[in-house]
């Protein structure tokens, strides 16, 4: 098989250092990314990586400079995996808009501009696959969650957008949604936990400081494994040999049943509902896009 370049975002640990090793050990290159990569990226300076300082959150000029110092190293990239990201928690009462903006910047904004980077490159070779790792919050949200779930749904709309406009040029983007794994994305070094100042959400906020004691260090998800079945659905082989390449999915046995659980409930409302929701249009024959059935549905 011709040996793949894969860039990867956030790759001072977690995920990103996995998908690092697990790579490398399938004897493709990988530029691994990250800020301040001299320091925090220090360990994976002689696993054969190729190292790039990489702030996602960097204006897009920056970025395009950046992506083609990466394209420059091995000559093209074929895969991008957009793994940089962090959480902000916090109720959505007392988000303030900087605190938004700082979630989106990185976990949004972050994503989409690095990916409009790399989309050049891409559609001039008719040749690329782009990974956005999302999560089973973007399925369903828990309190003070609400910041990092929505972002990761904003990442989903993204992608369906635009692999509905690149898939022409051979470019497919798939949605990760990731269960809980071992890593440190709920360490307190990458949760941003907004104490409460208000009494009423107190004592939620208190049971969601204790519950969060037991889920740092304690996620059932391995990483590696988790990394390795991706990495075989991206490449379309070992678990994903002879399978078609999926939009989206989810990763990992607690995100499974999360997404069965949400598609039953909303396919059981549309069953229980089809009269009134299917009662909305104007009588007579379909008009313009909508003379004969869509499969979209048409324009809203």
């Amino acid at each position: 098989m011709t040996e793949l370049v894969w860039l990867v975002t956030g790759c001072s640990s977690g995920f990103g250092e996995a998908f690092v090793h697990s790579i490398l050990a399938r004897g493709d290159k990988v530029i691994a990314t990250g800020r301040n990569a001299e320091s925090r990226l220090a360990h994976l300076k002689g696993t054969g990586a190729a190292i790039l300082d990489l702030d996602v959150t960097s204006p897009q000029e920056i970025l395009n400079s950046k992506i083609q110092e990466a394209i420059a190293i091995y000559g093209k990239i074929d895969v991008l995996i957009n793994n940089a990201a962090y959480g902000e928690l916090a109720f959505l009462e007392e988000m303030d808009q900087k605190q938004w903006l700082d979630q989106f910047n990185t976990n949004f904004f972050g994503v989409t501009n690095v990916t409009r980077a790399i989309l050049p490159h891409f559609r001039g070779r008719r040749s690329g696959k782009i990974a956005f790792m999302s999560s089973l919050y973007s399925w369903k949200s828990d309190p003070a969650l609400g910041p990092y779930s929505i972002s990761k749904h904003a990442i989903v709309g993204y992608a369906s957008t635009l692999r509905d406009e690149v898939s022409q040029f051979n470019i497919h983007p798939i949605v990760f949604d990731i269960g809980h794994f071992r890593t440190k994305v709920s360490s307190p070094e990458n949760l941003h936990m907004h104490i409460t100042q208000l009494a009423d959400y107190e004592p939620m906020f208190n049971a969601l400081v204790q519950a969060a004691a037991g889920v740092d260090g304690f996620q059932p998800g391995d990483p590696k494994k988790g990394v390795d079945r991706m990495i075989d659905v991206l490449k379309q082989e070992g678990a994903a040999q002879g399978r078609p390449l999926p939009f989206r999915m989810p990763i990992g046995p607690d995100a499974l049943a999360i997404v069965r659980e949400q598609c039953h409930a909303l396919l059981k409302t549309c069953d229980e509902w089809e009269d009134v929701i299917a009662s909305t249009d104007f009588e007579g024959p379909k008009l313009g896009a909508w003379a004969e059935d869509t499969k979209d549905g048409g324009y809203v």
